[in-house]
């Protein structure tokens, strides 16, 4: 028996590939299936199930591709209505896969179809959990993603989640290995750690969701406390994960189609494709086509496109690296954005060396900033996220996170100068581009962000550990 992670560092997401004596499963495949047909060919082995343990809300998953492939069936845990075949198996049914076996669980609180599934190694003993958004480490799953599909509250979909994780999943023993969905920096928690692998054991003992003696009442009020809106894009892959979807490889063909300088232009301007510039922030300062949105591909750059351009059917251009148009295309069909019009050939420095019009952004240095700004008297945003902010920022700085902005962004004085700021300068790029596209040009964005501010003396509140706010 071998069971690999194969996990997505941009969308913290975690899925597995299991094999047993000639056979395989994998669970919560990406987009994407040509990583999982390699190891399957590589391992000589015959795909027989693909589990998934909800319908995703994050991400789009590769189960139908991966299907439709290897005709391997898909399989989802109890209540599950999914619009195309599938098994939806019953609590406690057994699936065999070489020499171990699969154990349904039915654990819903996330989802009301949520499931952990237990592997029962050769020895009939159990060896681990895949627990999908039930269980993370560190955390368990937010209760708010399911209420307009099972018409319950969060509060009750909690309680849901109290009794499964209670009846169902510390129940098992403390050795039993617990896998994840997902780890630190996915939307689908609030306090995941960054380890992606743990045991029953261990989460009991840490884990503040499973405290020994926890009332229901307890839990509900810790669990629901503090819970950010979802990005608006959720419930879009939800209904893609459900539904079904274009292939991939057709995403990808539309996305690789390369675009003079003048399709380009023209597309741009007749259709009102949204212009998205994946550059390094850097690069981006320095020259880009007007109106186009920066999120750079060198970071968390599929979750911020869900986040922000939210509308999955919105018509997208791209400007990319040289070399990088595949790795993009494929990172934003990961959370559905499939409506690619193609990509501009030779990337920005064709449209520069056509002598289109280009536009900047007013990015300042940490020292620029420190001979400008006027504690107390200039205003100054910093859109890092609100325990960033918290835990150190400027003396008499405004916390408008970016994640925010399309709410923030109503109540900017046009005519009042401000700077702004993130961690690093990659969200205040993305920040900059979207105020610059809407028309406001009344601000300076710092290079480096907080990061290289913090090597200045610009005064500043005193550190407070984020742990403990």
């Amino acid at each position: 028996m071998q069971i690999e992670q194969i996990y997505t560092g941009c969308l913290a997401q975690g899925a597995y590939y299991i094999t047993s004596n000639g056979e395989a499963a994998i669970i919560d495949p990406l987009r994407e299936t040509q990583p999982y047909l390699d190891r399957i060919e590589r391992d000589g082995v015959k795909l027989k199930y693909i589990f998934e343990t909800h319908f995703h809300a994050d991400f789009v998953s590769g189960h139908l591709d991966l299907s439709k492939e290897t005709r391997a069936p898909i399989v989802y845990g109890p209540t599950a209505k999914p619009e195309f075949e599938a098994i939806v198996a019953a609590d406690n049914q057994l699936f065999e896969i070489g020499n171990i076996k699969i154990k349904v669980l039915h654990t819903p609180g996330h989802t009301m179809e949520s499931s952990t599934y237990l592997l029962i190694d050769e020895n009939g003993k159990d060896y681990a959990i895949f627990s999908g958004d039930t269980l993370f480490i560190g955390d368990v799953g937010r209760p708010d993603l399911a209420q307009k599909a099972a018409s319950m509250t969060q509060e009750q979909l909690a309680g849901l989640l109290y009794h499964s994780l209670r009846d169902k999943v510390m129940t098992l023993a403390d050795d039993v290995i617990v896998y994840p969905a997902h780890g630190a920096g996915s939307a689908c928690g609030k306090n995941m750690s960054k380890e992606t692998v743990s045991t029953i054991g261990d989460q009991k003992a840490t884990n503040y969701a499973l405290r020994a003696n926890m009332t229901e009442a307890e839990f509900i009020k810790e669990v629901t406390d503090g819970l950010l809106p979802p990005p608006a894009y959720f419930g879009m892959n939800v209904a893609m994960n459900k539904k079904g979807y274009a292939s991939f490889e057709n995403v990808l063909d539309l996305g690789l189609k390369g675009l003079s300088v003048n399709e380009f232009e023209t597309i741009a301007e007749e259709t009102g494709a949204l212009i998205l510039d994946t550059r390094n922030n850097s690069d981006f300062a320095k020259g880009f086509i007007p109106q186009s949105i920066n999120i750079g591909i060198n970071g968390d750059f599929a979750p911020w496109v869900g986040a922000l351009i939210a509308d999955v059917k919105q018509p997208i251009i791209l400007v990319t690296e040289l070399g990088r148009e595949k790795e993009t295309v494929t990172r934003l069909s990961r959370v559905g954005f499939d409506n690619l019009v193609g990509h501009l050939d030779g990337g920005f420095e064709a449209w520069k060396k056509a002598g289109k019009e280009i536009d900047t952004v007013n990015r300042i240095t940490p020292d620029q900033f420190k001979a400008q700004v006027k504690i107390g008297e200039s205003k100054i945003i910093d859109i890092r996220k609100q325990n960033e902010y918290s835990a150190e920022h400027i003396e008499e700085a405004f916390n408008k996170p970016l994640a925010n902005i399309n709410d923030w962004i109503k109540d900017i004085d046009p005519k009042e100068h401000f700077f702004m700021h993130c961690a690093g300068g990659y969200r205040s790029m993305i920040a900059a581009s979207i105020l610059q596209a809407r028309g406001f040009r009344n601000f300076s964005e710092i290079e480096g962000g907080f990061n290289a501010i913090a090597k200045t003396d610009i005064p500043r509140t005193d550190f407070v550990c984020q742990s403990k706010i």
